[in-house]
């Protein structure tokens, strides 16, 4: 058939967007296919994991720095590379490894399960389909002979058997007729050479065999037999290469078929991007109209209010120089009252009179202007401050005319910020729906309410996890939903607070003082409850008098020795008593070394102060801070430098309730999560390990608050 070369030429040079890592946009490398069947450069794969796993143990450390990867990663030492390939590889007993992360392709969580990196099939047909691109791309660098004594000749053929070239003399030398290499593979010259039997990552000695029409992803038979496809359905290998090079052929076919139908479509798609353009450019013009005849509005405005201005000044001004001028008389009074002097020297009565009382009035009136100053006018100008906030509101939410597409509205309920920002949304009407949403989020300078440029994410859901936020900081975030080309207004903006420090991980510990009688602990060890009151209820008929029961404590799993670090914490509003806070290691082994009979009527409860009651312990040095929270209240400590009126010290219940520790600082605040807003802060000793600590008395639960990942956001939606 004519021109099959210069055809297959051209088809090489037209694929090679096809042949781009997503990760690292270079030509694949040793390319591996993912769960989601897409393919990604064995060493973007490493690299991926490493900086996500890097990114997880720097959480809780005073300098992490929390990034999710990019398209460009940075190249991690040879060491740090090798690592990850070792089988069971950890970086310590309390990190687990990483095999979770994006896709660079559909952005959707792909999970490479235990055996990580090695249970991914290696895509020898996308490499040999690069191998031959790059052959294409370079056809004047020849491949030289492997075998050829120097000077090396230029190789003819390439066996993939022995995975060397050869040219044509070495060939025949190496590969002689009636022996077995004389039946080897050979192919054109290559530097690309595969295994010609492809072996199962997860049975490494087994062949493949099989296709998982399931898993979409080729088995061998202990897969099926015992593995993680036994409850699979598969089919034969040449059944599944059939099927499969049928259905791609036929779509090669259609695809060909409609070559002019493609042309046409293009040729349509051209006038189309014209005719857009001309079009964006008269309504930029137009957009640009309006706005001069706005701000033509605000100069006339201006000019009319600086007028007014200039106005009520020169009023004033000339009201100041009138009495300015009144007073400059008074300082004239001096001849007027030397002239009254003389006028008291007049002995003829009727000839005083006469002169006197004319005399009288002008020294009365400059008598009363020194008795009563006051200023002709005002000099504050109240009364001239031009209120623009409506018209600044309303010109904040200037928009376009009602596109067809409702404004988003973002959930306040549900968006909130922890480790993570998660952002919920949705349209006003419930059968309305978008193609896609664009959520955009930037940092609020308190300083001078100066922001930054919008960040902008593509979702195609109503929910979106935000990471890479700094700490102690407000970030402003808005969504616009697209439906087709058309796009809503921006919604309303929700300002958030970020925590003060990274958020500490840890769960409750089930060894250290736990009592199990008295509390009850989840399997997750993040939600704990108390069931106190059981055993004084079946030991009643000991009670006589009276009687105190105890707190029941439980800590954190983890200590903190150093830097800045932030938890959060929610209590169930039926709680009777609950206590938290923080607390030193020896102070916590001073509280928990002798468990106290709860029934005896001699026992006197112990707050989890020194003295018994916390309220009159002011000591700033003490190795433990606790707030109480119980009855649907949070109760701030007494202090002696402030009010201890109820009415100052008690509020209601936050839905969760934050904890910051400055270790280094020694000092501890408590935060109303709703609004980041801290409630109380005091000074504590940390010369020890401290631990987060929990107490509760009666009836409470409390439940640790659940970092925002991914995979959390995904339950969300399911739910």
């Amino acid at each position: 058939m004519e021109g099959d070369g210069s055809d297959a030429l051209v088809t090489i040079k037209n694929i090679e967007r096809e042949l781009i890592c997503p990760a690292c946009k270079e030509l694949f490398t040793h390319p591996l296919i993912l769960p989601c069947q897409h393919s990604i450069c064995h060493k973007c794969v490493k690299e991926l994991l490493l900086t996500l796993d890097d990114s997880f143990n720097d959480v809780g450390s005073d300098n992490s720095n929390q990034s999710s990867p990019r398209l460009r990663l940075p190249s991690p030492s040879m060491d740090k590379i090798d690592r990850i390939n070792r089988s069971g590889w950890k970086r310590n007993s309390m990190t687990p490894r990483t095999t979770t992360f994006p896709c660079p392709g559909c952005e959707h969580d792909v999970d490479l399960g235990e055996r990580g990196i090695n249970g991914l099939f290696r895509n020898f047909t996308l490499e040999t389909i690069v191998e031959r691109y790059r052959q294409a791309a370079r056809a004047a660098t020849a491949i030289m002979c492997d075998l050829c004594k120097p000077p090396p000749q230029e190789s003819t053929k390439s066996c993939m058997d022995c995975s060397a070239s050869y040219c044509n003399e070495c060939f025949k030398i190496y590969h002689p007729w009636g022996t077995v290499k004389a039946q080897h593979e050979y192919v054109g010259p290559t530097t690309n050479f595969r295994p010609k039997i492809l072996m199962c990552p997860e049975h490494e000695t087994e062949r493949i065999n099989m296709y998982c029409e399931l898993c979409r992803r080729p088995v061998c038979h202990l897969c099926k037999l015992g593995g993680n496809h036994s409850n699979h359905r598969v089919t034969t290998m040449s059944s599944a290469y059939k099927t499969l090079k049928e259905k791609l052929s036929k779509d090669i076919d259609y695809l060909i078929g409609k070559e002019s139908q493609v042309k046409s479509q293009i040729s349509e798609l051209n006038l189309l991007m014209k005719e857009t353009e001309c079009n964006g450019e008269r309504a930029k013009e137009e957009a640009t109209t309006h706005f001069e005849k706005l701000f033509e509005v605000l100069e006339e405005r201006k000019s009319s209010v600086l007028k007014a201005i200039d106005a009520s000044k020169k009023l004033r001004l000339d009201k100041f120089q009138t009495q300015m001028e009144e007073y400059q008389g008074l300082l004239e009074n001096n001849g007027l009252v030397g002239y009254a002097q003389e006028v008291l020297k007049e002995t003829d009565q009727s000839c005083f009179v006469q002169t006197a009382k004319q005399l009288h009035l002008r020294i009365q009136k400059a008598t009363e202007s020194l008795k009563s100053f006051r200023p002709a006018a005002q000099t504050s100008f109240e009364d001239c401050v031009v209120n623009t906030s409506k018209q600044t509101e309303l010109l904040g939410e200037l928009s376009f005319f009602s596109s067809g597409i409702d404004v988003p509205e973002i959930n306040e309920e549900q968006s909130k910020v922890y480790n993570n920002a998660l952002i919920t949304w949705h349209l006003p009407e419930k059968n309305d729906k978008a193609d896609s949403y664009v959520l955009e989020y930037r940092k609020i300078n308190n300083r001078d309410e100066e922001m930054l440029s919008w960040n902008e994410l593509e979702v195609h859901g109503t929910s979106k996890v935000i990471s890479d936020l700094e700490n102690n900081s407000n970030y402003a975030f808005r969504v616009r939903a697209y439906k087709g080309s058309i796009c809503s207004p921006c919604s309303r903006e929700l300002i958030l607070h970020t925590p003060p420090a990274s958020v500490f991980s840890f769960l409750f510990d089930e060894k250290c003082g736990y009592n199990n009688e008295h509390l009850l602990l989840n399997l997750k060890r993040d939600r704990v409850e108390s069931r106190a009151g059981f055993n004084l209820l079946l030991n009643s008929e000991r009670v006589q008098v009276g009687s105190y029961t105890s707190l029941d404590y439980i800590i954190g799993d983890v200590g903190i020795t150093k830097g800045k670090h932030f938890w959060a914490f929610r209590v169930e509003p039926y709680s009777y008593l609950v206590k938290a806070g923080v607390a030193s290691s020896d102070k916590l082994q001073e509280w928990l070394r002798s468990p106290r009979d709860a029934v005896s009527p001699r026992y006197e409860q112990d707050s989890g102060h020194d003295s018994g009651s916390e309220d009159a312990c002011f000591d700033s040095s003490q190795p433990f801070t606790l707030v109480t929270i119980g009855m649907k209240k949070f109760f701030i400590p007494k202090s002696p430098t402030s009010s201890n009126e109820p009415e100052n010290r008690v509020f209601p219940m936050p839905t969760s309730i934050g904890i910051f520790l400055d270790y280094d600082k020694g000092k501890v605040s408590f935060y109303n999560m709703d609004h980041m807003k801290c409630l109380y802060e005091r000074q504590v000793d940390c010369s020890h390990t401290m631990y987060p600590a929990f107490a509760l008395m009666g009836s409470g639960g409390i439940q640790l608050e659940e970092p925002i990942i991914a995979k959390y956001l995904e339950c969300q939606e399911d739910m």
